[in-house]
Order: C-alpha cells, then sequence, then structure tokens
C-alpha cells in the first residue's frame, strides 16, 4: 500500500486540504457523492455523439425547436449557471450547452447537479433542442459524473496565460488553450502527410534501434547510458542514417523512419534534447532529387495545414510553394561578406579571413569549419524564404559523396527557412575507402578533444564492402517545420512534453 493511501480508503493527499479551501470544498463534494451511492470514478460511458456533429448535424434546425434526437454526449464543464441548470460542456472537437432542468429529470437525477464544479467531466443523456436565443442544447434526461475534479481551473477569462505553467503542466495547457490543441493536431496531420507523400513514392516505413553500440550518423554529444546484461555502454541514437542505410544495402530501395533523436546539448527555442525527425532514403537518386522531394513534401503539408503554401510565421509570410533558389555555401558567404572562400587555400589562410570578418575562431578550424562559422555568423539569418543550400565543404560532411565538380565540396545540401535548417541532405558516400578514411579523420578530430565527432564504425564500412547503390538521402526536423508552419515561436510549443529544468 502506497504513502498516499489510508486503510479507509480516504485519500491522504500531499498538501493537506486545509491549505487548499478549494480543494477541500471538492473533497466534501466527493465524500457527499460516495454518500448518495454515486461513483464519481465510473469504468466507462457510451458516448455517442460529440458537439462538433451535432452543431453540423443540427445547422439548419430552428430557433425554439425541439427534436426526438437522443444522444449521449461527454466532457469537460466549463462554466455552470443557475445552479447547474445551465452547463457549457466541452469535448474535443468544441462546446455545447446542457439544459437541466425539472421538466426534464427526475429528482435523482436532479441531485447529482449538487455534487458538481467547473471542471468536472460528465456523461449526459438527453434530446437535442435550439432554445429561443438560438444555442443547441441537449435537454438533460440523465446525467452521469464520470470524473470529480479536486482542483481548480486557472480562471476562466485569463485562462493559462504562465508559460513555464503551459509547459509544465502541458494537460492544463490542453484543457484551457484552443490554440494549443490546434498546434498539435496539425503536428499530426503534417506527420501523416509526410507518410502519405512518402508512401505514394514508394517508400516503406522501417524502424531501426535507439540504443547504438557506437556513436555514428551525425555530429552530436550524445546521451550515453548503460546494459547491465550485456555488460557494455551504449548511446541513445543521434540520427539513424547508417542502420537505415544498411537496409538500403539489403536491398529495400526506398526506406523511411519518423524517428525520436537525442543530442546531449543545450536547450533554446529551436533546440530540446529529443526531438523528431523523418529521415528517408532513395537508391539510384542524388542530391538533386532531395531537393525536389523535399519541395514536395513542404508544399503539401503546408497546404494541408493553411489552405495554401502560405504560413504566417511573427510578422512574416513564408511562402513555401517550389522550386527552392538552390546556392552554393560559399556563394552566400561571398554575397554576405565579399570574401570569396573558393579563392582561399589552406586552413591558416581561412581562419585569419574570418577572423577579419570578427567570425570566432579557435585557431585549430579546418578550411570547411571556417566556411561554415562564417556562413553562420554573416549569411544564415537573411535565408527567410525557403532556400536550399548547396555544397557544403568536405570535411564537415563525413558521409556525403565529394562533389563531381570540386574535391573541397560534397553533393550536400541544407534548407533553411526563416534563418533556420530544416532539412539536411546527401549525395550518400557509397564507396567504403573513401568512407573508412573519412571515419579515421572523425576518430583523429574526436581524439583530440572534438566530442562531437563521429566513432568508426567498422560494420557500416564492411556493409558499404557488400554494395550500396548509388542513393539520395534526407533528414527533415518535424519540431522545426511545425513550428514554421503553425506560428510557434518556441520549439515548446510544438512538443506536447518538453524536457524543462526541474523545479526545486
Amino acid at each position: 500500500m502506497s504513502d498516499n493511501s489510508t486503510h479507509d480508503g480516504a485519500f491522504a493527499a500531499p498538501h493537506d486540504p486545509a491549505d487548499n479551501p478549494l480543494k477541500a470544498s471538492r473533497l466534501d463534494k466527493l465524500n457527499a457523492a460516495r454518500e448518495a451511492g454515486v461513483d464519481p470514478y465510473p469504468y466507462r460511458f457510451d458516448k455517442n455523439a460529440n458537439a462538433a456533429a451535432l452543431q453540423e448535424k443540427h445547422a439548419d434546425l430552428p430557433s425554439d425547436t425541439e427534436t426526438e434526437d437522443r444522444v449521449r454526449v461527454a466532457g469537460r464543464i466549463r462554466a455552470m449557471r443557475n445552479n447547474g441548470m445551465f452547463i457549457d460542456l466541452h469535448d474535443e472537437t468544441g462546446k455545447i450547452q446542457i439544459f437541466s432542468h425539472k421538466d426534464f429529470m427526475s429528482e435523482d437525477e436532479r441531485s447529482k447537479l449538487a455534487f458538481l464544479d467547473i471542471g468536472d467531466l460528465i456523461g449526459v443523456d438527453g434530446l437535442v433542442r435550439r432554445t429561443k436565443r438560438g444555442e443547441l442544447t441537449v435537454n438533460t434526461r440523465e446525467i452521469t459524473l464520470l470524473s470529480k475534479t479536486l482542483l481548480p481551473l486557472p480562471e476562466k477569462y485569463h485562462g493559462l496565460t504562465d508559460v513555464e505553467q503551459r509547459y509544465r503542466q502541458r494537460y492544463l495547457d490542453l484543457i484551457m488553450n484552443e490554440d494549443s490543441r490546434q498546434t498539435f493536431r496539425h503536428r499530426a496531420r503534417l506527420i501523416s502527410v509526410f507518410r502519405s507523400v512518402l508512401e505514394e513514392q514508394g517508400f516503406l516505413e522501417v524502424e531501426t534501434p535507439m540504443l547504438h553500440p557506437i556513436l555514428g550518423g551525425a555530429s552530436a554529444k550524445p546521451f550515453e547510458t548503460y546494459h547491465n546484461a550485456l555488460d557494455m555502454p551504449l548511446y541513445l541514437r543521434i540520427a539513424p542514417e547508417l542502420y537505415l542505410k544498411k537496409l538500403v544495402v539489403g536491398g529495400f530501395e526506398r526506406v523511411y523512419e519518423i524517428n525520436r533523436c537525442f543530442r546531449n546539448e543545450g536547450l533554446s527555442t529551436r533546440h530540446n534534447p529529443e526531438f523528431t525527425t523523418v529521415e528517408l532514403y532513395q537508391a539510384y537518386a542524388d542530391y538533386t532529387d532531395m531537393m525536389a522531394l523535399a519541395e514536395t513534401l513542404f508544399e503539401r503539408a503546408a497546404t494541408a495545414l493553411n489552405g495554401s503554401t502560405i504560413a504566417t510565421f511573427e510578422d512574416k509570410e513564408i511562402d513555401f510553394a517550389g522550386p527552392y533558389p538552390r546556392r552554393s555555401m560559399t556563394e552566400l558567404v561571398r554575397e554576405a561578406t565579399g570574401v570569396d572562400f573558393m579563392g582561399i587555400d589552406g586552413d591558416e589562410a581561412a581562419r585569419d579571413a574570418a577572423k577579419a570578418l570578427d567570425c570566432p575562431i579557435e585557431g585549430h578550424e579546418t578550411w570547411g569549419q571556417v566556411v561554415e562559422i562564417v556562413f553562420e555568423q554573416k549569411a544564415e539569418a537573411a535565408q527567410i524564404q525557403p532556400i536550399h543550400v548547396t555544397d557544403f565543404p568536405r570535411d564537415i560532411s563525413p558521409l556525403a559523396k565529394v562533389h563531381r565538380s570540386d574535391p573541397r565540396l560534397t553533393e550536400r545540401f541544407e534548407t533553411f527557412v526563416n534563418g533556420w535548417e530544416v532539412a539536411n541532405a546527401f549525395s550518400e558516400l557509397t564507396d567504403p575507402q573513401d568512407q573508412y578514411e573519412r571515419f579515421l579523420s572523425q576518430v583523429q578530430a574526436r581524439a583530440a578533444g572534438d566530442d562531437e565527432a563521429q566513432m568508426m564504425d567498422e560494420d557500416y564500412v564492411t556493409a558499404l564492402e557488400y554494395g550500396l547503390p548509388p542513393t539520395g538521402g534526407m533528414g527533415i526536423g518535424i519540431d522545426r517545420l511545425t513550428m514554421l508552419m503553425t506560428g510557434n515561436p518556441s520549439i515548446r510549443d510544438v512538443i506536447a512534453f518538453p524536457t524543462l529544468r526541474q523545479k526545486r
């Protein structure tokens, strides 16, 4: 028996109800209901209608008209008037008025109103009518208490406005804020659209491990854990990439995974330690095919969520209609700074050029790392409308094919919107010897102190030795894309239960 239970069945709250008179009042009603033989927490209720469906079904019903449509609705009490005679009942789809009057209810049924508070969950059996004032209403015949709430909801007219409380108590946020509920409906719709598009194009949805024995697939700090039975360390995955490409080696030509990834890094309005991506791989394709696929996915999702390809984020209208511009990273840097890094040879010369631009340089960066830093500092924020930033340096792209026209670059792009990266894609590296050498470079960087560098994955190299066909691969950030398409400024607004610092 838990510490919060007593032998006589009474609820021993973690805080004394005497400190909370509103809770004490609700506990009194709870006990009164039980004494009257009313179960405040029954097992089920046969609901056969919801508010939105009833509003649609009876849209043409004239005022002051009764029907013989007997329904069973259920939801949460959000307002009560005249001692429960009028109740605003909210379910997942909307609101409907409940009318509880002696002309329609027995005394036993009406007595249950005394046990009710705003916030309680109830079920109602009754007949639909429209009042003289035009309000669609259910005339109650029977009322069932489905869950007696012991804590009051936030005050009706101000709602739940404390941002931190919204994140910590998401259930309250969802009860009080329709906009929050709509955001999560939109998130689910976006994922559904992605699935539909990919399955239309012949992609197979797969699942790969979340526990990885070797850190790989991206450059990031991991979460580490330990498996006792196997006596071995494991990492929560930072990306599913290497496993998905092994499936392509095995003969699945188009695969995708909607996956949770974990990175042990900082938090911000765009970063959460666990986040959701869709990652996909297409055999016999390259990064230009991935650009076209990204545009299709984004167009279809924006249209499904907003009715057009245009989404409003803060004060900006963003048009997700393709095709998007394709500009190389070095070209955008040159445009923003006047410095052409393609004309600079050597790591030290690149670092000197970056320092002259007042970019943060520590002194160990390679040419490609410098280009990336300068892009992030000087050009990234200007990429508001969707754009494919292409041709990333080779030394920051250990899993991408060398560019066909310049060995310093790779066939890699990132799609930027509102200055944010929302997609990352390659012509995948398929040469096992080249891959081995790139892994070696990562191992050396890790040994030199770069804890985001990847590890040597000999099994993946072995898989490549059995032959990976020409392949295009892409990862898309579901959380950031949902933010942009729903106008939410923080990643915590689109993740139901974001990671937060514990309250003392």
